[in-house]
């Protein structure tokens, strides 16, 4: 008998370049006295990670407790097996943690830790992906946006983008940088974080992979003289005051998700399909995609069918044109 969603433990992925914060980040989550029992799972594979004063070095995975209640664990094997194993001993009682929060190494694409929440059936059983929050670093951001791919990856898969090192730069370089990674990801929420602070309550229970979530899209997303940067990760949005024909819907997205799957980082959308009288909630991540119907339209809404895709170099004209020929008629 599979668990309600209340009973699942929430799992958060924390992911950034190298020397973006997260390292301090996860300290001060590790040490501080914030009252929640958070499990952290370190995944950096020979990058220096977390203090090795908080971790026991040896072969084998080791889950070390903290002053304040958390839970420190180093992975140095598999990640679904870990997973596992922890949810095993805290329904037997030996380990208590309320939440979860794993770090990617800085170099790592975000998407094939998402995907485990989804296609394990023991990770599924056990947990609920809550976001993926990605750490960048507001000085030097603009440069390894423009060096490294893994940097624009892990961006367009945010649910939230925490700027760090914000002390550091003029109110132009953050609102430059701002356009532009909101050009890459429309429906990231941004945080600015000064001396290393950021607080830890308002990057939990985000609900980003939730499908009920508030989908939100920034405002000035289609601002066109803001873009100067030929990123290779952007976002784009489909909107249509006009019913979904859902069955052709279903079938266009199998298609584009089997052709372009590897480079659609996230997908999200609230669909208006004839014929029901209830918001579709559609999402997907590569080529897992998901519907659920949501809430019955109300009077206050407005119906509009409304998609955000964000990937690598997606075929917009396409996508658009195929998704409008999808309506009904």
């Amino acid at each position: 008998m599979s668990k309600a969603p209340h009973e699942l433990i929430p799992a958060t992925i924390l992911t950034g370049f190298l020397g973006s914060g997260k390292t301090t980040l996860l300290n001060r989550i590790l040490k501080e006295n914030h009252g929640m029992k958070i499990a952290v799972i370190e995944n950096e594979f020979g990058e220096e990670g977390v203090d090795n004063d908080l971790l026991m070095q040896n072969e084998q995975e080791s889950i070390v407790e903290m002053n304040n209640g958390c839970l420190c664990c180093t992975v140095r094997g598999d990640l679904v097996r870990i997973l596992g194993d922890m949810a095993e001993r805290r329904a037997k009682g030996e380990i208590k943690f309320d939440r979860l929060v794993i770090e990617t190494t800085g170099m790592a694409d975000p998407g094939p830790v998402a995907q485990t929440f989804f296609v394990d059936d023991v990770v599924a059983e056990n947990y609920i992906l809550d976001a993926v929050i990605t750490v960048v670093d507001a000085k030097h951001g603009m440069q390894q946006l423009d060096e490294h791919r893994e940097i624009q990856q892990q961006v367009g898969f945010a649910d939230k983008i925490l700027l760090s090192k914000t002390d550091l730069c003029t109110e132009d370089e953050i609102t430059a940088l701002r356009h532009r990674l909101v050009r890459m990801n429309a429906r990231a929420e941004m945080m600015l974080s000064k001396h290393g602070e950021a607080p830890i309550d308002k990057l939990l229970d985000v609900r980003g992979f939730n499908l009920n979530s508030i989908l939100d899209i920034a405002p000035d997303f289609l601002d066109e003289d803001k873009h100067t940067h030929n990123d290779e990760i952007q976002s784009f949005v489909f909107k249509s005051t006009k019913p979904f024909d859902g069955a052709k819907f279903e079938e266009f997205m199998s298609s584009v998700t089997q052709v372009y799957g590897p480079d659609m980082l996230r997908y999200k959308g609230i669909l208006l399909v004839k014929g029901n009288d209830r918001k579709a909630l559609f999402q997907g991540v590569h080529m897992l995609m998901g519907l659920d119907w949501g809430r019955k339209w109300d009077a206050n809404d407005k119906k509009e069918s409304k998609v955000v895709f964000i990937g690598r170099k997606l075929p917009k004209d396409f996508i658009i044109k195929g998704l409008e020929l999808c309506l009904a008629r």
